[in-house]
């Protein structure tokens, strides 16, 4: 065959396969360069007969460039792309039943406290309180008919985490909710807060909380006297370091013999590798030192601990329910509200980690076929992600085919 020829060929397999990537990740142009720039090579390589091992060699490379692509391409169709393309960013608070709809009547105030930090210790590293921990459980609290003041170490207008991946509804209905962004712009300090007018304090979490919650004696103070009178604490994440330097009237130390969770070293490590000498302490280890009894849970996964009054989660994905912890703990039944994609997501993945694959797909079975809810393949393909970071090749492949499974559900539903 002429070479003119095998060129052509070589172009025409590579349209091809072009064609096929641009339909499926809906990019027609790019599949079509990635197509045309594959089959020029594939022609190029046809020609060299006189050099067979160069030839044999660039034909492994190709192959294994087809196969990187077609798994990136089987990889993105797994991913909700139609629902990540909806536009949020105008949510509004009315929109939301939840928040708008069967009003419940004040019942008190519950004070929330972020941080005020900007900067990692020393490392350059921009961090702040994050918004999600905030916005979920600042709506759960207002639903449930409890107002809500924001306070921080300095007041004023503290740094803010935001996560686009992570954001969602509630999320940016909170940053188009006037109200909420006047309270979070000009934060209460800390040393003007009237802990007595408050039926509980929810500590949000940030990597900034592990600098300035530690030593902080306004928060010590409010903490002990929350807790003394049976008041209710609440904190999320890196919120637990407000915790760790609380001594009771009676000597004993907050944490002793508390069932406590927060932010693992193990998620920590993943994130950060030098976590241990960017912070001033790993907050599992301190939270451990001072007598706790750690509870800890699936990685990135809803995991809290109640121990009477003090109520503590252990990342972002635990802030629903640790919310909803705190007003039962207030002594009320809370508002109904629907489980998110996300948080269903989150209840197959714990499925998966403690009862195995089979379990998982029946509980997808149930949420999606008889309940007709949604489950989020975002966060089921974001833990796939993470099993291959910690190596772990055999969940990684795991939590790919249980998300393709969850797919093929929704689409005949």
């Amino acid at each position: 065959m002429k070479s003119g020829k095998k060129i052509v060929i070589g172009i025409i397999i590579g349209l091809a396969f072009g064609v096929v990537i641009g339909l499926t990740i809906n990019n027609l142009a790019l599949g079509i360069i990635v197509g045309t720039a594959l089959g020029v090579a594939t022609g190029v390589i046809f020609k060299l007969k006189k050099y067979p091992k160069l030839k044999w060699t660039l034909v492994s490379v190709i192959g294994l460039i087809i196969i990187i692509i077609s798994f990136g391409v089987w990889f993105i169709n797994l991913l909700p792309l139609q629902e990540m393309k909806k536009d949020l960013t105008s949510s509004k608070m009315e929109d939301i039943s939840y928040l708008s709809k069967n009003i419940i009547p004040q019942r008190g105030k519950i004070l929330a406290v972020v941080t005020s930090t900007e900067t990692m210790g020393n490392s350059g590293k921009s961090t702040g309180y994050e918004l999600t921990e905030l916005s979920r459980a600042y709506y759960v609290f207002k639903a449930n008919g409890f107002e809500v003041d924001v306070a921080s170490p300095l007041g004023g207008k503290p740094a803010v985490i935001l996560d686009d991946d992570d954001m969602r509804e509630f999320d940016y209905a909170f940053l188009n909710d006037s109200i909420a962004q006047y309270k979070t712009s000009h934060t209460i300090p800390l040393n003007d807060v009237k802990g007595e007018d408050y039926s509980a304090v929810f500590f949000v979490g940030g990597k900034g909380a592990m600098f300035d919650f530690p030593h902080n004696k306004a928060i010590q103070e409010i903490v002990k006297n929350h807790y003394q009178s049976g008041k209710v604490i609440g904190a999320v994440c890196h919120g637990p370091a407000a915790l760790v330097n609380v001594t009771l009237d009676n000597g004993t130390h907050l944490l002793e013999n508390k069932k406590v969770s927060g932010f693992t070293n193990e998620e920590e490590l993943l994130l950060i590798p030098d976590a241990a000498s960017i912070f001033p302490f790993l907050l599992q280890d301190k939270l451990t030192s001072r007598g706790a009894k750690f509870n800890e849970g699936a990685m990135y996964l809803e995991t809290i601990s109640h121990d009477n009054n003090l109520i503590t989660g252990q990342n972002p994905w635990s802030t629903w329910k640790l919310a909803e912890t705190m007003i039962k703990q207030l002594g009320y039944m809370p508002k109904y509200r629907e489980n998110t994609g996300e948080e269903n997501a989150g209840k197959v993945l714990l499925v998966y980690e403690k009862e195995g694959s089979k379990k998982a797909k029946e509980l997808i079975d149930k949420l999606i076929i008889q309940e007709k809810k949604q489950v989020d393949r975002l966060l089921m393909a974001s833990h796939s992600v993470m099993a291959a970071m910690k190596g772990d090749i055999g969940q990684f492949f795991g939590l790919l085919g249980l998300t393709s499974y969850t797919k093929s559900k929704s689409k005949r539903n």
